[in-house]
């Protein structure tokens, strides 16, 4: 019951940070869009008059570009870790065997093997290829 448990709270967590991590990823396409390139790019940058001058618009959006990638590796790793802990099997398989049963592709059920049956063949018995052809 334990197990059950723990396999629904990280299934809940992993599903959590999988939305924050969305969103910080949205934001920091955001950031990096609206700052101002070295060719003009998309970047509303701040004029003379604006609130924040053109040099404070620029540490804020490079500020929030560093906070919003570190989150975005941290959020990564934190996802593969609790991916690896949700879905991680106890045992690592080392077999090479790897058979499955046949499943017939209209009813799901299994197919028995069997060896194909030769098909019947009206052609002679003889190694001659010309032998059954009419003169």
């Amino acid at each position: 019951m334990a197990a059950h448990t723990n396999r629904i709270f990280n299934m809940s967590l992993f599903l959590f940070l999988t939305v924050v991590q969305a969103l910080v990823a949205a934001a920091l396409v955001g950031v990096v869009l609206i700052q101002k390139s070295e060719g003009g790019g998309l970047g509303i940058g701040g004029g003379p008059g604006s609130l924040m001058g053109a040099r404070g618009s620029a540490d804020f959006l490079t500020r929030s570009t560093r906070w919003l990638a570190i989150a975005f590796v941290t959020l990564s790793i934190a996802l593969a870790a609790v991916a690896v802990e949700t879905t991680g099997a106890d045992e690592i398989s080392s077999t090479l065997d790897r058979t499955a049963a046949p499943v017939d592709p209209l009813g799901g059920a299994t197919v028995p093997v069997t060896a194909p049956a030769a098909p019947e063949s009206s052609a002679p018995a003889s190694d001659d290829p010309l032998a059954g052809q009419a003169e």
